[in-house]
């Protein structure tokens, strides 16, 4: 009941939204306003992301809710922008279930099948919503090749959504993955001393590979989908795309290393003496292992996620052209 009175109200929004960027586009002619196409795979697209997060339980009721409206945003902006956020979603959910036993022991707040709810979604992908509304601002929704020195604004922003897409991808695979492959307890990325696995701040081989894979995971299908919806004409007078694929496991491995500076330093950190679990709070029995006890794991990764769709853009404008 309570999912479709907000489908409904999607619905109305995507009216609303439809009259706005009409008129806009009379006041604004470089304006691009959405096709027909663009509208129903942007309802479309996200519909099919939350109804699949529901049936497998990746998300909870309010993350299908959440995920709808980033979903909608970076939809109807890109279709670029949406790969990334289709491809992220079922990879980055496959990770969070590898191992999930393990992780169990390992994890005070450890949710069953890693149920995200709207708070997780929002963090996750708020930045990159945010980044696609500025995106659809500037230029419309269009889909555009990657290119400085013609479209410098669209590309800017292509790259930062890309980018905070890619960084919570990497964050996700790193501790995913990293927390449960490896005989060895990582090194805190601050102190260089080996912590409990689990621990904010900690850093491995297994870890940061894995960030760079899940950097990958958003690259490729954001690559693909420039080369597939972009406008001939447009493209071939385009630099190279492929250094989007090399961008994005930067993103991916950027964003996690933020993550880890972040978690180590403003994210407490501590071990329950009787269940042995990683915590992230204080308390009786907890011995603290790292971190002020200044943001929780959902500010952290809010913030990653953004640094890194803000950084990434003026390292990509500046050196694109090294691979003309």
């Amino acid at each position: 009941m309570c999912f479709a009175v907000f489908l409904s109200f999607m619905l109305f929004l995507l009216g609303l939204l439809w009259a706005m960027t009409s008129i806009y586009s009379g006041f604004k002619p470089d304006f691009r306003s959405p096709s027909a196409l663009h509208w129903a795979v942007g309802i479309i697209a996200p519909l099919i992301i939350a109804l699949y997060g529901l049936r497998k339980k990746s998300l909870d009721r309010s993350g299908a809710a959440a995920g709808l409206i980033v979903g909608f945003l970076l939809s109807v902006s890109s279709f670029n922008f949406m790969a990334s956020l289709l491809s992220f979603f079922i990879f980055a959910s496959k990770a969070t279930k590898f191992r999930s036993s393990k992780k169990k022991k390992l994890e005070a707040e450890f949710k069953e099948g890693g149920q995200r709810n709207w708070i997780q979604v929002i963090c996750n992908g708020g930045p990159a919503a945010l980044l696609a509304i500025f995106y659809m601002w500037e230029v419309g929704c269009v889909n555009l090749p990657f290119n400085f020195l013609s479209t410098y604004s669209a590309s800017w922003y292509s790259v930062a959504v890309m980018s905070a897409i890619a960084c919570a991808s990497g964050d996700t695979f790193a501790s995913e993955i990293g927390t449960v492959v490896g005989n060895l307890d990582p090194v805190h990325i601050i102190t260089l001393r080996r912590v409990p696995r689990g621990t904010n701040g900690g850093v491995s081989l297994v870890g940061t590979l894995s960030s760079m894979f899940g950097g990958a995971v958003v690259g490729i299908p954001c690559y693909f989908t420039v080369l597939l919806t972009s406008q001939w004409t447009v493209l071939k007078d385009s630099p190279p795309q492929w250094p989007i694929l090399l961008y994005a496991v930067l993103a991916g491995l950027m964003g996690s290393l933020i993550d880890s500076i972040l978690g180590a330093t403003l994210q407490f950190s501590g071990r329950h003496k009787t269940l042995g679990c990683i915590v992230e709070s204080k308390g009786p029995n907890i011995e603290h292992i790292s971190g002020f006890e200044i943001l929780d794991n959902h500010s952290v990764n809010l913030l990653a996620s953004l640094l890194t769709g803000i950084i990434m853009p003026y390292i990509a404008a500046e050196t694109w052209n090294w691979f003309v």
